[in-house]
């Protein structure tokens, strides 16, 4: 596993595509809190908090994730080399979790310069009302177990077509689905509203962002994660080589 997690950071970093990753989170998240006027701006929210951030931060995702699990398999599928792969003494694990650690991994470094934004915020919040440290840690860590889950998502469409594309667009759908979905769908039951939006992955981010790290939280992020992968794992199986 750890060779194939070496090779895919090296195709990474070895291409434009993990600097044109880091920079376009960056470069759009600095845009929408710093820059444009609206909602999402710090600035003139008037509180010192992280919340314009991961409230904006899953939307980017959603697409960035999905933009790098894209070539996971369907690449190697396109020019021929995923025989190659599936000879080498490995299991059908460690292959499928090295190239979903990558993932991982690279949009990991892409939010770590983001932590500058919670210097900044502290510096220019009031000493009687301090950036709520709790929160903001609780909402990394919960940043990084959606992640996680998306790049899951993304890992395993890219097995569905060696169409980047194709994989693409499907990991997004499912990956909003899962994000919004149950949320969404919540609205139009007076009833099991909650229950409903428990499914999703946007209720247990936020848990998670209110600074306590519930094990209910990072459960349903790692079954996400195990069932997506697993799925990956059987339609690999599935192919006839």
């Amino acid at each position: 596993m750890k060779s194939i997690l070496i090779r895919e950071i090296k195709s990474f970093f070895g291409s434009p595509i993990g600097y044109l990753v880091i920079a376009l989170f960056l470069l759009l998240n600095g845009l929408f809190l710093w820059v444009f006027e609206g909602e999402f701006n710090i600035l003139n929210s008037g509180f010192a908090d992280m919340t314009p951030f991961f409230t904006l931060a899953p939307w980017i995702l959603i697409f960035l994730v999905p933009a790098v699990t894209m070539r996971s398999f369907s690449d190697e599928k396109k020019q021929g080399t995923i025989e190659l792969l599936m000879t080498k003494p490995l299991r059908l694990w460690q292959i499928v979790n090295g190239k979903f650690l990558g993932a991982v991994v690279l949009i990991a470094l892409a939010i770590l310069p983001t932590l500058i934004y919670v210097y900044v915020i502290s510096n220019l919040g009031m000493k009687d009302s301090p950036i709520d440290l709790g929160s903001t840690l609780g909402s990394y860590f919960g940043l990084l177990f959606l992640i996680a889950g998306y790049a899951s998502i993304g890992v395993f469409c890219s097995t569905l077509s060696e169409n980047q594309i194709v994989a693409f667009i499907v990991a997004v759908f499912i990956c909003f689905l899962l994000y919004y979905g149950f949320e969404g769908a919540g609205g139009f039951f007076d009833s099991g509203r909650d229950y409903l939006a428990r499914l999703g992955m946007e209720y247990h981010f936020k848990s998670m962002g209110r600074g306590v790290i519930d094990t209910r939280d990072v459960l349903y992020f790692l079954s996400v994660s195990f069932f997506f992968l697993m799925l990956t794992v059987q339609q690999l199986k599935a192919l006839k080589f």
